[in-house]
């Protein structure tokens, strides 16, 4: 059995049942509704929207916002412990001994999830305006990041796990439209393949989960489930903290299932904006801190999620430290920060609090470096190998500034953002006992070194050191800065890339988080925090420093140098595919093929067999009924010979 106390702290409100929601509170499901309804309409109407249906994508993302932003303003006038509120738009599910609501949860956690979705996706959608613009299907584009839109803020706002699993699915179909939405080229819908396949396995641990819940608590609610901690066994609670913690492996792209994440950048590049700052990524961090009870309860199951957490940080950072694809270097900068978001997430209530505080920082911080890496793009006729770029500062000075500013900002320079928020982790992973916290902090402590250096020299690569493309010839090229619509979302997310940590730490956001999370309170790390501070620091200014040397006093090599077999490794993903199909799709296609083999000469065999058999039988019986009168008068004969016989033998 487990803590009761505990318990009890991680529910929502002290343990309290959720108020219901009255105002803008209430009408919280337009926040979903608004969105889907653009998506609809601009897939109906078809080639008719293709001059405004753009304009409408972005009007419903904006009204969402404005929606969500109305609620986040009437929450703010309420007492912490008002702050979980339920809202129900309809009954779902009513069948004996089982119902679901289709309700929302509004409470501290899901409302600052709907903020940076609806914000940065809104900014998101403004560059895409003149992202997409010579793109002939750009309406069906925004109905998409509609779609993604709609289906994130419906996982965040479901107060049941079952609620939380229709938007859970509907990102993923969303991100597969998306990332093979040029799906004319063949590795295109190869990569949208690859992430959908990769996420239904992710999929299947959540139904397990689920299952699992309500087999042994007969309900899959938030509310329900919690409150069923006190009274379960250890062993069903770590089987679900595990089950569930597989789901988020898939779609946050966490070891073992994070092989898709790198070919997710064969969409359009706002796409990986979304995916990476606001939406899919983000999920599985969502649902482990939603899940607090379960893990507080089930301390296995929780040092699981840390554990996956520490292997994907430092993976992330070693392939992004070899990569040439710019956009695949940011790529792997999110798997290994989402890293540090896991890992935080397995360290109990205070990391959970700094995993989501970590989260909001590098949604704005993040998406400043994507859309930055698509203005690069744009001016260079779509290149995205950094060995053909250099000294681009001149000829884009405002792409430059508002890179810089999310370049610094996730390194972690002082007093920015990711000083706030990945530094508090790293605090966070130095506390506890055991060997545990040395092995965290000093993981999370290195790969702020490697964040440093693998972040300095894509941005030196990109903006600095001689140029390595031509102005003139037949492959000329001509930099230049890209339109309003796409800087000026550069520039809002570069201020936030700047100020936004700063401004959450010091208005309490930790502690505006606790009525959904439970009251943090942080234990003492093993090193002073000063101490901590001083060494992650150093460790940004070496990364820094070695990134200079390399890549700022020297020449950038045209073409991929040697190197030693970890920096080939890195340079194939530390071969993620390989293993998988070693492990995986090799022994899948066999156990397929001797299936399909059994299948063929068993069942189709014995079937076939009977099927042959009847007419081997049927022939040989036509051979008697051939139409002759002398044939029928033989057969006749030889039966009446055969019964003379037969009696003979028996009266002797």
């Amino acid at each position: 059995m487990c803590d009761m106390n505990l318990v009890s702290l991680l529910l929502p409100a002290a343990g309290a049942s959720p108020a219901t929601a009255t105002g803008a509170l209430s009408l919280i499901w337009l926040a979903v509704a608004l969105p889907l309804a653009s998506f609809a309409i601009l897939l109906i109407a078809g080639k008719a929207a293709d001059s405004w249906g753009h304009w409408l994508g972005i009007a419903a993302s904006a009204a969402s916002f404005v929606v969500v932003f109305a609620a986040w303003i009437q929450m703010l006038g309420l007492d912490a412990s008002q702050r979980v509120l339920d809202t129900t738009v309809y009954r779902w599910v009513a069948v004996p001994g089982f119902t679901v609501d289709l309700a929302m949860r509004v409470d501290p956690l899901s409302i600052t999830f709907l903020l940076l979705v609806t914000f940065v996706g809104t900014l998101i959608h403004i560059y895409s305006v003149g992202y997409m613009h010579e793109d002939p299907e750009r309406r069906k584009f925004f109905a998409y990041l509609n779609f993604f839109v709609a289906s994130m803020l419906l996982l965040v706002l479901g107060n049941s796990y079952l609620v939380l699993f229709v938007g859970w699915e509907g990102v993923g179909l969303a991100s597969y439209l998306l990332i093979s939405f040029w799906n004319q080229v063949p590795a295109n819908a190869t990569a949208g393949k690859k992430a959908f396949l990769m996420n239904r396995v992710g999929d299947m641990g959540m139904l397990i989960a689920m299952m699992l819940m309500f087999a042994n608590f007969g309900t899959v609610s938030f509310d329900g489930v919690d409150q069923a901690v006190a009274g379960a066994s250890t062993g069903v609670l770590t089987a679900i903290g595990i089950f569930l913690l597989v789901a988020a492996c898939g779609k946050s792209a966490q070891f073992p299932l994070q092989a898709w994440l790198g070919d997710a950048m064969a969409g359009p590049t706002p796409v990986s904006a979304l995916i990476h700052a606001a939406t899919m990524v983000t999920a599985g961090v969502y649902l482990m801190v939603r899940s607090g009870a379960i893990y507080g309860a089930a301390p296995t199951a929780q040092l699981l999620v840390a554990i996956v957490g520490a292997i994907t940080v430092v993976f992330g950072a070693i392939i992004g430290s070899a990569k040439d694809d710019m956009k695949k270097v940011l790529a792997a900068s999110t798997m290994s920060q989402i890293g540090y978001m896991m890992l935080a997430a397995g360290l109990g209530p205070v990391g959970a609090a700094f995993a989501i505080f970590h989260l909001v920082t590098h949604g704005f911080f993040k998406a400043n470096l994507f859309l930055g890496a698509g203005s690069v793009m744009h001016a260079m006729d779509g290149d995205v190998d950094m060995r053909h770029f250099g000294g681009l500062r001149k000829y884009m000075p405002i792409t430059w500034a508002t890179f810089l500013c999310g370049y610094l900002a996730i390194i972690g320079f002082p007093f920015l953002s990711g000083y706030f928020s990945k530094d508090r982790i790293i605090e966070a992973a130095f506390t506890g006992t055991g060997a545990a916290p040395w092995i965290f902090g000093l993981i999370t402590l290195g790969v702020a070194g490697l964040t440093a250096f693998y972040m300095s020299r894509l941005f030196f690569m990109i903006f600095h050191g001689s140029e390595r493309f031509s102005t003139t010839g037949q492959n000329a090229r001509h930099p230049h800065e890209a339109p309003a619509s796409m800087y000026v979302p550069q520039i809002i997310l570069a201020i936030g890339s700047l100020l936004l940590g700063g401004v959450l730490y010091y208005t309490g956001f930790i502690g505006w988080l606790a009525p959904a999370i439970g009251e943090v309170e942080e234990g003492t790390p093993v090193l002073p925090p000063i101490v901590i501070t001083i060494v992650t620091l150093l460790a940004v200014a070496l990364g820094v420093g070695i990134a200079w040397v390399m890549y700022m006093n020297h020449d950038v090599l045209a073409e991929v140098p040697a190197g030693n077999a970890l920096t080939v490794a890195a340079r194939h993903d530390l071969y993620q595919d390989a293993v998988n199909e070693a492990l995986v799709l090799a022994p899948g296609v066999t156990l397929m093929t001797a299936v399909s083999a059994a299948d063929q000469f068993a069942v189709d065999g014995t079937v076939e067999g009977v099927a042959k058999g009847s007419g081997l039988l049927g022939k040989l019986l036509a051979r008697f009924q051939n139409g002759y009168t002398r044939s029928y008068a033989g057969y006749m004969v030889g039966g009446v010979f055969i019964a003379l016989v037969i009696i003979v033998a028996t009266v002797a």
